[in-house]
């Protein structure tokens, strides 16, 4: 059975940083290609953060870059977001999405993302 299952979420002041983990089972996870989305309240979902299958190469969306930091440990079938200097606009539910092989596109659109995870809520306010 395939999982992706959030954790790491929670209440943050501004300014303040969160951890979030995706824990992967039920698929090769070290070949799979991961990113973060969110979706703040009454908007849609944007993707955030991408890293790559084998070189790890990642990418971060302007609104996070130098903010937020993804990675992943193959070894442990997990991948991570570093969140730091979060701001009232990083509200939101996080999703973690797995892609299978070579993305030919925008790695940022859904429709390249076979498996999801269920979403942990994130809150920044003081």
């Amino acid at each position: 059975q395939v999982e992706l299952v959030e954790s790491g979420g929670g209440l943050v002041q501004p300014g303040g940083s969160l951890k979030l983990s995706c824990a992967a089972s039920g698929f090769t996870f070290q070949t799979y290609n991961i990113a973060w989305f969110r979706q703040g309240p009454g908007k849609g979902r944007e993707g955030i953060s991408y890293i790559s299958a084998g070189d790890m190469s990642s990418i971060h969306t302007t609104s996070v870059k130098g903010r937020f930091t993804i990675s992943r440990d193959d070894a442990k079938n997990t991948a991570y977001l570093q969140m730091n200097s979060l701001v009232a606009e990083d509200t939101g539910v996080y999703y973690c999405a797995a892609a299978p092989g070579i993305i030919g596109g925008n790695p940022f659109t859904a429709y390249f993302y076979t498996y999801w995870g269920q979403g942990t809520q994130v809150t920044v306010s003081s």
